[in-house]
């Protein structure tokens, strides 16, 4: 609220400084305002600020703020009334955790021991934790993870960190260099045929995820958030038992409760699948090479696992029950089907393992497995490691949450949420994995976090934005993505009004290589009826992951098909397919390329 001019300037001070959770009085030139007008931007911090250069009573008003605090320069800033001071006092109140006390009104909610406890240490509870204490609340997160049904366990960080995302890559990155050794004798280079240290992989991994698991429990300490490592269970909608490793019980209460529990691998209620099947829990730190491998699943997770074990040297083989990349473009997901099995992958599809029988013990072990096709026929093999990647299940039971009366949604056993991730009880929210119809991934999680963290202490407004959220299949050839599926921009707008432009190329590193000729393929679905806007985007090629996040900014601005054909490409990249596409299904005209 401006103050008024004409009116007291002592008094309208006041008034400025009562319409605002942090105030700022400043000058419009002066760096030191701008200093600290930067450091609540950056902590998503709403603040007021008043120029007193540009309002017709600034001198008066400066002087009225000298009377006030001793304080003759800018910039001058209060926080819930309390004068904290210049630039230097602010940053230093920041550095301290003043700041932060301040904000939360010196101390919080004397009814409860937190403002906010997180249940859930993966990347966005650790996101939703930090946040809200750069906020000012007083927080403090629950992790706890029970071993896999093969004993695996893990540090703070969730799955992402652990047995995800970045383990993951790594092995997909170990892939790549032995496929580069290759391509490189045809670059002139003499290289000896490569062989693999999977033991060595798997140490090097561990190790930096080790010094992830360290480095976020020193961010939790520098941002004074309580961090247990214990159980969560609700005893009522404010209030939680912990228990930790020893057994220790602890009650502790908040005024919220973020659930940001994530999911664990399915494993097949069949004979011998929990007693000698793995799953993503338990592959990025086998202690010893997997050998032949069985991967059963078509899920992103069941593909990426095969391609980066392929890459390694292993003899890899996946059952499929039904489609690829069920979710995923179809057209997209058998391309990377097929580029699997040009590297050696196996398939073995429209098939269900019914029992797992142990052979011999290892390591590695050997497992026969037993399967059935969907006509009734028996298929057997022998496996050293059957590695499950069927789904994923939240992980919402047995934390009381029926006791409290938080809705789970019958089709998937998540939260059913509002679109501020809200439950369907008043203080309990969800982020991340756990939440009903949201997409699963660790970007999704971090900003939900962040931002319901905001709203929550802050009085922040805004919400996170699910749609068009960019994703990556790290496949050998990468796919990734971004919006709707071919078949669901018929579905929605109907076939009529949809337009593909699409392109089949070879990446210039793989023509020296001679390999994958016009393997790579680029697509772009177009709504005629709203200007050829782009509503999916697609691309299989070598580094989709980064090619799809740099076009994530134009899909999220709503870009149209000649907003990519204004733009000029670089050139020779994968890329730059996307600036030259002229070709549509709908002519019928050859997609190949047949030049540079």
């Amino acid at each position: 609220m401006a103050p008024t001019p004409g009116s007291g300037a002592a008094a309208q001070v006041d008034n400025f400084i009562k319409g605002n959770k942090v105030t700022v009085f400043s000058k419009s030139w002066c760096p030191f305002c701008d200093k600290v007008k930067q450091l609540f931007k950056t902590n998503g911090i709403a603040y007021g600020a008043l120029e007193l250069d540009q309002v017709e009573d600034g001198p008066a008003l400066q002087d009225a703020l000298k009377e006030r605090t001793g304080q003759s320069t800018v910039p001058n800033v209060f926080v819930n009334g309390e004068h904290v001071g210049g630039c230097d006092d602010t940053l230093q109140a920041h550095s301290s955790g003043k700041l932060a006390s301040l904000l939360n009104g010196g101390g919080g909610d004397a009814q409860y021991d937190y403002d906010v406890v997180v249940v859930g240490g993966g990347s966005g509870g650790l996101a939703c934790s930090k946040e809200a204490a750069v906020q000012g609340a007083r927080v403090a997160v629950c992790d706890f993870v029970k071993p896999s049904p093969q004993g695996t366990t893990w540090g703070l960080g969730g799955t992402c960190v652990n047995v995800g995302c970045i383990p993951k890559k790594l092995m997909h990155q170990a892939a790549l260099l032995g496929e580069a050794a290759e391509d490189a004798q045809k670059f002139g280079w003499s290289i000896n045929t490569p062989t693999h240290d999977w033991e060595k992989l798997v140490t090097a991994v561990q190790s930096h995820i080790g010094s992830l698991n360290w480095g976020y429990r020193v961010q939790l300490r520098e941002k004074r958030v309580t961090y247990l490592n214990a159980y969560a269970q609700f005893v009522d909608e404010h209030t939680l038992k912990t228990v930790d490793k020893k057994g220790k019980e602890k009650t502790i209460t908040s005024r919220y409760i973020v659930l940001a529990t994530g999911g664990r691998p399915r494993l097949p209620d069949i004979p011998g699948a929990r007693e000698y099947g793995i799953s993503s829990d338990d592959i990025f730190s086998l202690p010893h090479s997997p050998g032949k491998t069985l991967i059963v699943g078509a899920s992103y997770i069941a593909l990426e696992c095969a391609g980066f074990l392929r890459g390694l040297g292993l003899d890899v083989t996946v059952m499929v029950r039904s489609i690829l990349l069920r979710g995923f473009d179809q057209q997209m997901a058998n391309l990377v089907g097929e580029h699997l099995e040009k590297r050696g992958v196996k398939f073995i599809r429209q098939c269900v393992p019914t029992e797992l029988q142990l052979i011999e013990e290892g390591p590695p072990r050997r497992v026969k497995v037993l399967a059935k096709t969907t006509d009734g026929e028996v298929v057997e093999g022998e496996y050293n490691t059957v590695l499950f990647a069927i789904g994923r299940d939240a992980c919402t039971d047995n934390i009381g949450l029926d006791k409290v009366g938080v809705q789970l949604s019958p089709k998937d056993g998540k939260v059913v949420c509002t679109p501020d991730e809200k439950s369907t009880v008043s203080n309990i929210y969800a982020i991340g994995d756990v939440v009903s119809g949201k997409p699963e991934l660790t970007p999704v999680a971090i900003q939900a976090g962040r931002l319901l963290a905001r709203r929550l202490v802050n009085d922040a407004s805004i919400l996170t934005d699910y749609a068009n959220v960019a994703t990556t299949v790290f496949t050998p050839m990468e796919y990734g993505c971004i919006g709707l599926s071919e078949e669901d921009a018929i579905a929605q707008f109907g076939e009529d009004d949809i337009e593909v432009y699409h392109q089949y190329f070879t990446a210039l590193e793989h023509t020296v290589a001679q390999r994958d000729e016009n393997g790579c393929y680029a697509k772009l679905v177009c709504c005629i009826s709203q200007e050829y806007k782009v509503v999916g985007f697609h691309i299989v090629a070598p580094n989709a992951g980064e090619i799809t996040q740099g076009y994530a900014v134009a899909m999220k601005l709503g870009a149209r098909k000649w907003d990519f054909d204004a733009t000029i490409g670089i050139h020779p990249t994968v890329s730059e397919n996307f600036t030259t596409m002229n070709v549509t299904k709908k002519s019928g005209a050859e997609s190949k390329s047949s030049g540079c």
